[in-house]
């Protein structure tokens, strides 16, 4: 078993699960440059501004958390930074190229792969084929439709693989209908990093499970390839300390504080708008 879950792959991604448009060129990665960058990103609805001004620098590696109240942004800025909406002014750059004006499936071909509140997933599938479509969705091959899926060996090495290190692999041949609701959102996050995104945004992975299960997708993301970045939205606050070195607070669409969770924890400022307290 390798250190990470994913440990030494480094390709592409999706959007939601894997890209399913045309190929992007990466750039190579130089040292010290942030994967992700987002300047002065904002938001309008109208006359209601959603994201106001939200600067972050994303870096190789690095596992970071925005929290915050509902209705708070945080959701707008995931559908701003995988190119759901269009911004209103600022920018995001992926890898040093400027991709605000992108849309979803050039950035996840780039290197960006996101999942979401509600599961995605084929649910009359098996566990074997909802990875196998993820991994053939990011490969020119996909475009060729009369040569069967099984005479694709490498695919198949790649799905078993992924399950394996997943602890899925038992479950290969199940529908995914059957799954537990936690089992599923584990799930979605294996199919999402099928094509080796060199980013990974996690939208409330948590959302509906049990606490048992919250503590089950806790060790599941700890066990995720450490040179994958993560930025993550999430109530559960156990798994955001858990698993975030540094964590933004949203409030209003502003960036009100942030730092590592230490910090974050002890401020009295986001005590009193978050955790209900002051």
């Amino acid at each position: 078993m390798e250190d990470g879950f994913l440990a030494g792959t480094q390709q592409s991604v999706p959007a939601s699960h894997c890209d399913t448009g045309a190929r992007v060129n990466k750039p190579l990665r130089t040292n010290g440059q942030p994967l992700l960058e987002l300047k002065a990103l904002s938001k309008s609805f109208g006359g209601l501004r959603a994201v106001r001004d939200v600067s972050l620098t994303i870096m190789p590696g690095d596992r970071k958390a925005i929290i915050g109240p509902n209705g708070a942004g945080k959701t707008t800025l995931f559908n701003l930074i995988s190119g759901i909406f269009p911004a209103s002014s600022g920018q995001v750059l992926l890898l040093g190229q400027d991709v605000t004006f992108w849309p979803s499936h050039r950035r996840a071909a780039l290197g960006m792969a996101r999942t979401f509140q509600v599961t995605s997933l084929f649910p009359k599938l098996t566990v074997l084929d909802n990875v196998l479509l993820a991994i053939k969705g990011r490969r020119a091959s996909k475009f060729v439709m009369w040569r069967p899926l099984s005479s694709y060996r490498s695919v198949y090495d790649k799905a078993h693989e992924l399950l394996e290190r997943a602890a899925f692999l038992d479950r290969r041949d199940t529908e995914v209908r059957y799954l537990s609701h936690g089992e599923q959102r584990q799930l979605e996050i294996v199919v999402g990093i099928a094509c080796d995104p060199d980013i990974l945004l996690l939208d409330e992975p948590a959302a509906g499970l049990s606490s048992g299960e919250s503590a089950e997708m806790t060790r599941f993301l700890q066990k995720l390839d450490p040179k994958m970045a993560i930025l993550l939205i999430e109530h559960d606050m156990d798994i955001v300390f858990d698993i975030a070195s540094d964590i933004s607070v949203l409030h209003f669409g502003e960036v009100l504080e942030s730092g590592p969770p230490e910090r974050i924890r002890s401020s009295a400022k986001v005590q009193e708008i978050y955790l209900g307290t002051g």
